[in-house]
């Protein structure tokens, strides 16, 4: 591991997670739609891939990140966008601009930004990390690949089947039990868990990289305990009235065969 190469990335990242959001900010005000930072969530991971193949003088093991970030990234900023565009102002963001009161836009660059810049620059540390490895493509990186891409199918079959439910007016209302769902109450969850786990086993090849494993392990957190399912579920229980059943015989996250009624 280049630790001199690694810590320049750092900060080099620093500054592409401020531009990135930067931008956002602008886009933000332009469009009147807080949740805009949404579809740049993503995006904001490709930028520090990127950067980090730059760093790293284009090392193998940066390109292949980089690739599986950018389809990772760019396939959930395209999803969420869309999504978004579809409906109005994301609950959760309403409810922060209520608390922020006549100040909403001051309290989204004062603490919502440098909140999630944070967490971008802990989670990433996996894609820095990994830019800066010596060792050659092994094993250990085939098996990155296959957890990344078994993420990366579960989350996307995931939201294009929630994506199809939704969009069909038949279906207000009620709850998607089927296809992934049947399994798991959150599998794009689960997916998303995975693809973070997946790279970062890009990382794992000497004890530098081990140390980024605080990253999915907050990933993880955030999916499974955090802003992901809590805050899911008890918009679903308040909305929809079979949820409940729902959640007695479906697994929370990891998905498992549905318990008999």
């Amino acid at each position: 591991m280049n630790v001199g190469g690694l810590l320049v990335n750092l900060v080099a990242s620093v500054v592409a997670v401020v531009v990135v959001l930067g931008v956002t900010f602008g886009l933000t005000v332009a469009r009147g739609r807080k949740d805009t930072i949404d579809t740049a969530w993503g995006l904001g991971f490709v930028a520090i891939a990127a950067v980090s193949v730059v760093v790293s003088a284009g090392e193998p093991r940066a390109w292949l990140v980089l690739t599986l970030t950018a389809v990772w990234g760019g396939r959930l900023a395209a999803h969420l966008h869309e999504r978004n565009n579809r409906r109005g102002e994301d609950p959760r963001y309403t409810e922060m601009a209520e608390r922020a009161g006549s100040h909403p836009y001051r309290h989204l660059l004062l603490v919502v930004y440098p909140a999630q810049s944070a967490i971008m620059l802990l989670v990433s540390l996996p894609l820095q990390a990994a830019a800066h490895l010596t060792a050659d493509i092994g094993v250990l990186d085939v098996l990155a690949v296959l957890v990344w891409l078994t993420g990366f199918l579960f989350e996307s079959i995931a939201d294009a089947q929630l994506a199809r439910f939704s969009a069909d007016p038949a279906n207000k209302g009620r709850v998607l039990d089927s296809g992934l769902w049947r399994f798991s109450r959150h599998p794009n969850y689960f997916g998303d868990a995975c693809v973070w786990w997946g790279l970062f086993l890009f990382a794992a090849h000497d004890w530098t990289g081990l140390l980024t494993i605080v990253s999915p392990l907050v990933m993880t957190a955030l999916l499974a305990r955090g802003t992901g399912k809590p805050m899911t579920e008890r918009r679903m229980l308040s909305s929809r009235p079979g949820y409940a059943d729902y959640v007695r015989r479906t697994s929370g996250f990891v998905p498992l065969p549905p318990k008999r009624a």
